[in-house]
């Protein structure tokens, strides 16, 4: 199984930037599809970013599009979330999830169900 470890969170003024980090072990990325989602206080968890096992694809919630760019570095078995201009509705608690890729599946799963590997998550504070 793989494991998996957020980093990189912290207390940011809006405007500011962080870059969160999801850290495999265990297990090669390589296969894995990798999604980040967030959950802010009282609220439901949502879909923030994903990434395909090749980095061939990506995809973004629709609000966050320009702000936020996913990426990963084989070498170090990492997936990485550039957080910009954040503001404080980006407060919230973000985790990375996997999930071995699906041959013939196009694209790259935006829904939390399909994601079986989950990292403890990280805990982001924007202030104003």
């Amino acid at each position: 199984q793989v494991q998996l470890v957020e980093s990189g969170g912290g207390l940011v003024q809006a405007g500011g930037s962080l870059r969160l980090s999801c850290a495999a072990s265990g297990r090669t990325l390589s296969m894995y599809d990798v999604g980040w989602f967030r959950q802010g206080p009282g609220k439901e968890r949502e879909f923030v970013s994903a990434i395909s096992w090749n980095g061939g694809s990506t995809k973004y919630a629709d609000s966050l599009k320009g702000r936020f760019t996913i990426s990963k570095d084989g070498a170090k078995n990492t997936v990485f979330l550039q957080m910009n201009s954040l503001n404080p509705e980006d407060t919230a608690v973000y985790y990375c999830a996997a999930r071995s890729h699906r041959f013939g599946e196009r694209g790259v799963p935006d829904m939390s169900s399909v994601y079986g590997y989950w990292g403890q998550g990280t805990q982001v504070t924007v202030s104003s």
